[in-house]
């Protein structure tokens, strides 16, 4: 008996494994190296099998089905998935049956951001006061929301010589950020308040708030003349909805071909793109809005020694793009000066 025993163990065994190979835990390879990749790379996974696999990603804030362009099932059971019309960022992509796995990666542009230098039009005189964390033309008249506790406001500017045409204070307990103008109404973010105050542009009388919801803080904000475009001093550019009460319903994560990009200030769009001021550095990032990509960066660096030098000089923060000018009015906290430049591509 005792030769016939590990016979009908082995028998048991692999009449089990057979009846339950649709219980097998899934192994997956992949392409990824270091937890990234292009996007414009191709994904490719291997798994230990293929009955009923169906794939998902989250891309930002939508889980969605993603289809492999082809699949090799004869040959490792290959799949291979485009990554081009994903956002960039932190992604998972799920794979799914009667089992869960998962594969954490970030995307990556694929372009190196070109450097650009600028050229200085004009120069226009204003306080050196203006704590400056927003600055957005309408029609010909310049926009201008001032920060600090205390001293917060919104104005509107004749930009020729600094006068200001129009002024509505904050209350002192509230630090006002970037402003954006859609709608015949102004978009005026406070800082770590976490709302959004909103207000009619003819008379500057507040018309209602909103709360921010997921994103962190309000830093800069723009629009593209359907929804609105808001940052929060991360790598993150939240999506707003005008017509939900400026409902955060997305973002977009900012990225180069190396690294993710936090401390983006001040936002402007502008021909289809989005400029925007990077903290502490000095110049102007040209963000994809499809994407998130940086595809450009104007090289400011000397500007700030055009203005005059004083204790409480602080940093490039200001874009308004004019469209009939077809030039950048820029400027900084407490500078003393607008400048007009245009972009040298």
């Amino acid at each position: 008996m005792r030769f016939y025993i590990p016979i009908l163990i082995f028998f048991v065994i692999t009449l089990f494994s057979c009846n339950n190979t649709n219980d097998q835990k899934i192994f997956v390879e992949s392409n990824i190296v270091n937890g990234q990749l292009k996007n414009n790379d191709t994904l490719i996974i291997r798994v230990n099998r293929d009955k009923d696999l169906t794939f998902k990603i989250k891309n930002n804030m939508k889980l969605i089905s993603i289809i492999p362009v082809k699949k090799n099932i004869s040959e490792s059971r290959t799949y291979f998935f485009l990554l081009e019309n994903l956002t960039l960022g932190k992604k998972e992509l799920f794979i799914e049956n009667h089992q869960h796995e998962k594969i954490k990666f970030t995307i990556l542009s694929s372009k190196v951001p070109e450097i650009y230098d600028y050229k200085i039009l004009n120069e226009f005189s204003r306080s050196k006061s203006n704590y400056t964390q927003g600055l957005e033309f309408f029609n010909d008249t310049l926009y201008e929301s001032l920060g600090q506790y205390g001293k917060s406001k919104l104005i509107k500017v004749d930009y020729e010589n600094g006068q200001y045409l129009k002024e509505v204070s904050l209350p002192s307990n509230q630090f006002a950020e970037g402003l954006t103008i859609l709608n015949n109404k102004i978009v005026q973010l406070t800082w770590k308040e976490k709302i959004g105050l909103v207000y009619d542009l003819k008379t500057f009388k507040k018309i209602s708030t909103f709360n921010y919801n997921k994103s962190k803080e309000g830093w800069g904000i723009c629009n593209d003349g359907v929804k609105l475009y808001k940052s929060d001093g991360t790598e993150k550019i939240w999506v707003l909805n005008p017509n939900k009460n400026y409902f955060e319903e997305d973002y977009i994560e900012i990225y180069t071909n190396k690294n993710k990009v936090v401390g983006l200030n001040e936002l402007e769009w502008a021909e289809g793109k989005i400029y925007a001021n990077r903290y502490l550095f000095e110049g102007i990032a040209i963000i994809n809005p499809k994407n998130g990509a940086i595809e450009g960066v104007i090289n400011l660096s000397n500007l700030k020694e055009k203005v005059t030098q004083h204790e409480k000089l602080d940093v490039i923060n200001g874009i308004a793009y004019h469209p009939k000018r077809k030039s950048f009015f820029v400027t900084g906290k407490m500078w003393d000066k607008v400048f007009e430049i245009k972009i040298l591509k």
